[in-house]
């Protein structure tokens, strides 16, 4: 198929307690979503009212990129329509899936962020919840985005070096090799 290739990460309006666990993350809301595409370099970012808009981009994309993908951003999408089940499995890179795969756990993306690239997240999930509610969303937009630079940068550096790196319990530099 040809199309893009996307990077995309959405954030919610609710937590995972409030809608009676992570088995219901499709419960839990879109509140935004950022996608650059990596050909143009251009990021595009959507709230819950232009889902339809997300989601019709996403369906056309060659490859989608992500962190928790899978188990995380697809399901959040699902009741806007988006249909993870129609795109085939090379579609899709989730990074966290290959890592958890080699490593046999799952490890944050601020820690491999931050072993790989030097670079920290500025907030996390739930501060995106707290400013939604507070209707900061150009805050939520902009966290977002910054999480899908990250994302983009560490899927190019695994690509080019294959290998990322991650700190263990124990705070000692490891790396991993990979193959997206």
């Amino acid at each position: 198929m040809t199309g893009p290739t996307l990077v995309l990460d959405v954030e919610t309006q609710r937590l995972a307690h409030e809608v009676g666990g992570w088995e219901h993350v499709d419960r839990l809301g879109l509140a935004a979503a950022v996608v650059l595409d990596v050909d143009s370099g251009v990021f595009h970012r959507f709230t819950e009212g232009e889902s339809s808009h997300l989601v019709a981009q996403l369906q056309a994309a060659a490859h989608i990129i992500g962190y928790n993908l899978l188990r995380f951003d697809y399901a959040v999408l699902r009741p806007y329509g988006f249909e993870p089940g129609r795109l085939q499995p090379t579609r899709t890179t989730d990074l966290l899936e290959h890592l958890a795969r080699a490593l046999g756990f799952r490890v944050a993306l601020d820690n491999v962020a931050g072993a790989t690239l030097g670079v920290q997240k500025s907030a996390d999930g739930l501060a995106a919840v707290a400013w939604y509610r507070q209707g900061e969303i150009a805050k939520v937009l902009d966290y977002c985005e910054e999480d899908v630079r990250i994302t983009a940068q560490l899927w190019e550096h695994g690509r080019a070096k294959h290998q990322v790196a991650f700190r263990d319990r124990d705070f000692r530099l490891r790396t991993v090799p990979v193959s997206w």
